[in-house]
């Protein structure tokens, strides 16, 4: 039996007019009202897609008259962020066509000397990494005997990553948890081992880019959940999973990329019951979970609140993405099924990072004291230096995460930076890469994992590209030639 179409996704009209804002005493007010709109729409809080309420719900909260809310959706229309689909009112839309995810998220595959490469979100090896291979080799011989093939992982390295998750207040135990080749090779077990072509997933938006694209490779309907900048708005998560109906949704509460939002645990809890009345499984993506800058009031992993949640880990952020080492959790005795999925794929992670990670856990099951101050020392670089050279660009800064997510003024878009960029010898990715259908092209991921004297020089590199592209000297200078290329991966 086919499986019934999805209704489409819809906002709110109370949602609409918290992103549009006080417009009733602007003149005209159509026209602010228009702008407001259209700006939410291209900024991906209003999702491509999304149908819009109905001119009669939004007038009442608002404070406007019919009239004027008619006109706006006329101009919307006229300017291509609205288009009228018969059963599906008001939906909005992109002018361009079709929708491309910006610049492919693309990035060098050798950086040459003196760019500086702000594409990955993730940093140096720690201190100690030598001496862990140094002491994993000594413990090699032991595993030697055997064909190397293990597809759960290495005792010791389960057992440490279950305690990890102890600590943090969440039972598991080591049969619980199934070592991988990274976090996406384990969003791939996840998703052969839950989902199916044409199954609908929730899907943060924006979010991690390579998350969309795995899904997307799955067959994966995908139905976005907004995160504002500073978060989630609960009420709006909740209308969207009922309405979705999803078979997973893969979230990233923990210092989420790229937003750097922390979900408190009382929005964890609702948004895990709503998960759970709509009968969709929490994908949760931890990968960032051990990156809390400033500390904090402690909040549990999200899985302490939804019994059935899959918890994706990995160690290429709290300790070396060289690793290549990763995990999931799953519920208890709920292992067996992603074992299952995972071998279509591979048979174990090498044993000797796994034994490495182990070594590195051992030591700091996170983030070491010092790498935490070098990556605070970083930040605060960064952010003087857009305050001293860039000081239209906003940003907040969250409590944790590796990246500030940015809203460029009106006059620059993030995809003709990033253009310019690079021909100041700078490589950022630009919001679009984040989006799931389109839009956010004024906004831009900044990373701050580098020292802080090459974080102040990104920004003068940036202000410079800001003025190549504000005077429309956007073309690449001579004797620039093309890169080889590769997918963004962090």
């Amino acid at each position: 039996m086919t499986a019934p179409a999805p209704a489409t996704p819809t906002v709110s009209a109370a949602r609409t007019a918290r992103l549009v804002g006080d417009v009733a005493a602007s003149r005209p007010a159509y026209r602010a009202l228009a702008d407001a709109l259209r700006l939410a729409v291209a900024d991906g809080r209003i999702p491509v897609g999304t149908r819009l309420p109905s001119e009669r719900d939004l007038t009442g909260p608002l404070g406007v008259s019919r009239t004027t809310v008619t006109r706006a959706y006329d101009v919307l229309r006229e300017s291509g962020y609205l288009t009228s689909r018969r059963g599906s009112g008001s939906v909005a839309t992109l002018p361009s066509a079709p929708l491309r995810r910006g610049t492919g998220g693309l990035y060098p595959a050798d950086v040459a000397e003196g760019v500086i490469d702000l594409t990955c979100a993730a940093t140096r090896a720690p201190a100690g990494v030598v001496e862990a291979y140094e002491r994993a080799v000594e413990r090699l011989p032991s595993y030697l005997s055997g064909a190397g093939y293990l597809t759960h992982g290495v005792p010791d390295l389960r057992e440490a990553i279950a305690q990890r998750y102890r600590d943090r207040g969440l039972p598991t135990s080591a049969d619980d948890v199934l070592v991988t080749s990274g976090a996406v090779a384990g969003l791939g077990v996840v998703a052969r081992a839950l989902m199916r072509p044409g199954d609908r997933v929730v899907v943060e938006d924006p979010t991690y880019p390579n998350t969309v694209d795995a899904l997307r490779a799955a067959g994966a309907r995908l139905r976005p959940l907004v995160v504002d900048p500073d978060g989630w708005d609960l009420d709006e998560a909740e209308r969207t999973v009922e309405a979705a109906a999803g078979r997973a949704a893969v979230l990233i509460p923990d210092f989420h990329n790229p937003t750097g939002a922390l979900m408190p645990d009382e929005q964890r809890a609702r948004l895990a019951r709503a998960l759970t009345a709509a009968g969709t499984t929490p994908v949760v993506d931890e990968t960032i979970a051990e990156i809390d800058l400033d500390g904090g009031p402690p909040v549990l992993p999200f899985a302490a609140h939804a019994a059935a949640a899959v918890t994706i880990g990995s160690a290429s952020k709290s300790h070396w993405g060289g690793l290549r080492t990763g995990w999931v959790r799953a519920p208890r005795g709920a292992l067996r099924p992603l074992v299952e999925a995972r071998v279509s794929g591979d048979l174990g992670a090498p044993v000797l990072e796994q034994l490495v990670l182990a070594e590195l856990m051992q030591r700091s099951p996170g983030l070491t004291p010092e790498r935490r101050d070098d990556l605070v020392a970083a930040r605060a670089a960064l952010v003087a230096a857009l305050a001293d050279t860039l000081p239209e660009v906003r940003c907040l800064v969250p409590r944790g995460g590796l990246s500030l997510w940015c809203e460029l003024p009106a006059d620059l878009s993030s995809t003709a930076l990033a253009a310019a960029a690079e021909d100041e010898g700078l490589l950022v990715a630009a919001g679009p890469r984040f989006a799931v259908d389109g839009g956010l092209d004024r906004w831009l991921r900044l990373p701050h994992v580098l020292p802080p004297a090459s974080m102040v020089e990104a920004v003068h590199r940036l202000a410079r590209a800001a003025g190549r592209v504000r005077s429309g000297r956007t073309v690449a200078r001579r004797g620039t030639r093309a890169r080889p290329r590769r997918p963004l991966v962090a």
